[in-house]
């Protein structure tokens, strides 16, 4: 019997035993869930306070980069009026110095005693005076084509001096632009975030932020573009008439003599392009083309629509590097977008001769040369003169 109850006691205090460690590793493995489990939502709550951090500092950039792109582009077209209103001073300021010289020589070849002459012929008195009051005006006349000259020449000192103003405000705001994408970088690579997933944390503000990422780079390859054609302005080099290079691009000399190609009244500046983009309203951006397009291969030489002279060769932020002719009689050629020039400011160019080699710089997408004809001041048609 004594036996018997001792076998039943250690029975009972083995299960005793056996359920005491039971519900101890019940225990410890609630007590580890648990830990598991607030780890988790500390884990889950960080990553959330993060992609709202990081959602509030890209918004707020976006914002920033919105304003700054406003300045910019405001900025960019006041530039582009001035490179026009420069254009234009240039070619009056041409125009008159020509007519100066026609003037001069023909005072040289002639003389005074042409003058004389008219009054000694004279058959009366009043014909004297008469004749006395003409030269009197032609005297005024040559001084007031003198006076008008050098109006013209201060107008364009003070045209350039503002327009260099404008592009160190322009570079201001190229590199706000520039710094704000660069934050932006450093941002999601500090975050390991990629841009093409940027949608899932920043929503509707994601594709706004990569167009304007996109405008960024697109002003920093214009300034590695301008400061190139800066580099190459400092070097000297012979043009055709000797003259060096002071328009502020790259300069190359020509790889192929004249070329004259067309049976209009200009020859074309470009054989052997096809035309990307003709003159007038174009559909996929609302915009009038003032000129026309003439895609071709980067490196492909560009030619004198005529012979004339030329009054711009540099860099302009919207047109690249480029080249403006004064043909006179009204008409004016411009040539856009060259990845370097073979011609100076002040050189005389014929029809046909090379003027620069087809690029893709400047506001431009994809190789081609810009072709635009002026008449007056106003755009016309090219195709109504090849």
């Amino acid at each position: 019997m004594k036996r018997k109850t001792k076998r039943v006691i250690s029975g009972a205090l083995a299960l005793t035993m056996s359920m005491g460690m039971t519900v101890n590793v019940h225990a410890t493995t609630i007590e580890e869930a648990q830990k598991k489990a607030d780890q988790l939502q500390s884990q889950k709550n960080s990553t959330e306070a993060e992609k709202n951090s990081l959602t509030e500092q890209l918004s707020g950039i976006v914002e920033d980069m919105e304003k700054a792109q406003e300045k910019l582009t405001a900025k960019q077209s006041e530039i582009e009026t001035a490179e026009t209103e420069l254009a234009n001073a240039k070619v009056d300021e041409n125009n008159q110095y020509d007519s100066m010289k026609k003037r001069i020589k023909f005072m040289y070849e002639n003389g005074n005693t042409q003058l004389i002459e008219i009054l000694i012929e004279s058959e009366n008195i009043g014909d004297f005076l008469n004749k006395a009051e003409y030269i009197s005006q032609i005297s005024n006349y040559d001084r007031d084509m003198l006076n008008q000259f050098q109006t013209i020449v201060k107008d364009v000192e003070e045209k350039e001096a503002a327009l260099q103003t404008e592009y160190s405000e322009l570079e201001v705001l190229q590199n706000e632009l520039i710094s704000k994408q660069e934050e932006v970088q450093t941002m999601l690579d500090n975050t390991n975030v990629e841009l093409a997933d940027l949608e899932k944390q920043i929503g509707e503000n994601a594709s706004t932020l990569k167009a304007l990422i996109a405008q960024a780079e697109e002003e920093k390859r214009k300034q590695e573009e301008a400061a190139a054609a800066a580099a190459a302005a400092q070097k000297p080099a012979q043009s055709t008439n000797n003259n060096s290079n002071s328009g502020g691009s790259t300069y190359v000399p020509p790889s192929s003599s004249n070329t004259v190609v067309g049976n209009g009244q200009f020859v074309n500046p470009c054989p052997g392009a096809y035309v990307s983009s003709t003159f007038g309203y174009r559909d996929f951006d609302g915009a009038f083309h003032k000129g026309l397009d003439l895609a071709a291969g980067e490196g492909t030489p560009t030619y004198a629509a005529a012979s004339g002279t030329v009054v711009i060769a540099g860099w302009s932020n919207s047109a690249g590097n480029w080249v403006v002719i004064n043909h006179g009689n009204g008409l004016v050629t411009k040539y856009m977008h060259h990845s370097a020039l073979c011609v100076s400011a002040g050189q005389t160019v014929s029809a046909g001769q090379q003027i620069g080699y087809v690029g893709n710089t400047g506001n431009s997408f994809g190789a081609h040369l810009h072709f635009q004809v002026e008449l007056n001041g106003s755009a016309v048609n090219p195709q109504n003169y090849l």
